[in-house]
């Protein structure tokens, strides 16, 4: 039932309305047509039924006489009538209500009746009777619309018929609301539509500067349209980015900083060392500075990701992983890679060819060696990264990718690092609209695979 309703603010507030007015027109109905009855029962049937009864009563006291238009020799057929059989149609539209009625009145006037029979009959605009009329009473009776025919039966004596008028049925009245109601919802509902989207408009452009929000690029205010609470919704928000660019440019510049005053030390111990004699401990002390160089260059890189340097450009991701595996085996590290299809792909490649770099890295590490593959199908792209080693529990494959995560004793710290290689190439891939997975793979060993879209 959900997925019938509107989802955006304008349908929403058009549907909410024309229910009110749908509600506010059908409580109008139902008084309308009580109103209706109402007269109808004070105006037609209970004169109608007053006349009956006073027939019925001259004709049981002998006193019953002609009506006048006989007497006088007026040609057009009386109102009131005794006539010796029943002269109505019975396949007319009964009304049972007014044969109800008549047959009360009968029982409290102690007159003993029959059969009662009241039906309702359609006037044709066509009746011979109007050429006989006045202008006047046949366009009176043309809006009444039908005749009400009663014939009431007097054991012994006959059968008192009257014809009288009868007003225009519900039908009409039904359709005179429903014209009146496309009126209203014409009426109010195309201000609403125009209300709706002038609301709608601006608040759409501001989802719209809310999801395509980047800290990498110039901050570009929305336009403050619309109502004046829409106004200040729009404004909160440029006020918002704006403090958040600025947030991010300063973290830029105290991370240059921190990168620049740790790297001077390190640079200085560097050179220091070599005044060591032991070499042992000379090679010990140049691979714990070059770790700190790398952790460094890892945390910096994970801090600034949301705002690249570098530009995406097109790229050719079959040269970018070739390129990568020969870094690899130039240092004698056993990776396999069978060059694929020619894929180009907008990405930043320094930082794609980063995370690449990280899985085959892990692969060398812990599962000495790396089987590397370049695929696409469906609409996707995929590099897998697999390995021979001893693999992920599988309720610790969603921490790895934890910061400073390692994994013991298969990720001992014999092997360097602090845990960041992971965390960053996931946070590389998201940022290029892909994500990597890890699959423990049948025989042991770990696949690791970078998904990106093919656009």
């Amino acid at each position: 039932m959900t997925r019938l309703l509107p989802r955006n603010l304008t349908g929403q507030i058009a549907l909410l309305v024309a229910l009110a007015l749908f509600v506010a027109q059908a409580i109008n109905f139902a008084l309308l047509l009580r109103e209706r009855r109402g007269f109808r029962d004070a105006q037609v049937i209970g004169p109608a039924v007053t006349r009956v009864v006073d027939a019925a009563e001259r004709v049981r006291d002998g006193r019953f006489r002609p009506p006048r238009e006989d007497r006088d020799g007026d040609h057009r057929p009386p109102r009131l009538r005794l006539q010796p059989t029943n002269p109505v149609d019975l396949s007319l539209e009964p009304r049972s209500d007014v044969e109800a009625a008549i047959r009360q009145a009968m029982a409290e006037a102690n007159i003993s009746a029959g059969q009662i029979v009241a039906r309702l009959k359609p006037i044709s605009p066509t009746d011979p009777r109007f050429a006989r009329m006045s202008a006047i009473r046949a366009e009176r009776i043309r809006r009444l619309g039908a005749e009400l025919l009663i014939a009431v039966e007097l054991p012994g004596r006959g059968w008192v018929t009257l014809i009288t008028g009868w007003p225009r049925g519900e039908r009409e009245l039904i359709w005179r609301l429903i014209a009146q109601t496309l009126i209203l919802y014409a009426i109010i509902l195309v201000p609403v539509l125009w209300v709706g989207h002038r609301v709608a408009r601006p608040l759409r452009q501001l989802a719209t500067a809310a999801r395509d929000f980047n800290p990498a690029g110039a901050h570009r205010p929305v336009v403050e349209q619309g109502p004046g609470d829409v106004r200040a919704v729009i404004g909160a928000y440029n006020s918002l980015s704006a403090r958040v660019t600025a947030m991010l440019d300063e973290k830029d510049q105290m991370l240059g900083a921190i990168g620049h005053d740790l790297r001077t030390p390190l640079a200085a111990l560097r050179v220091r060392i070599e005044s060591v004699e032991d070499e042992e401990d000379r090679a010990r002390m140049a691979d714990t500075i070059d770790e700190m160089n790398s952790t460094l260059d890892d945390i910096l890189s994970l801090a600034r990701l949301g705002r690249p340097s570098e530009p995406a450009t097109e790229t050719d991701l079959d040269a970018l992983i070739d390129a990568v595996v020969d870094d690899f085996r130039d240092l004698g590290a056993p990776v396999e890679y069978q060059d694929g299809q020619r894929l180009i792909l907008r990405i930043r490649p320094s930082l794609m060819r980063r995370a690449v770099r990280n899985l085959i890295e892990n692969a060398v590490k812990y599962g000495h060696g790396a089987e590397v593959r370049l695929l696409a199908d469906a609409g996707r792209i995929r590099i897998e990264v697999a390995d021979r080693g001893p693999g992920i529990p599988s309720d610790q494959i969603a921490a790895v990718f934890d910061p400073f995560t390692r994994l013991d004793p298969s990720r001992n710290r014999g092997t360097g690092g602090v845990g960041l290689g992971l965390t960053l190439a996931r946070a590389i891939v998201r940022e290029a609209g892909g994500d990597i997975t890890l699959v423990n793979r049948d025989g042991g060993g770990l696949s690791a695979t970078i998904t990106l879209p093919l656009r």
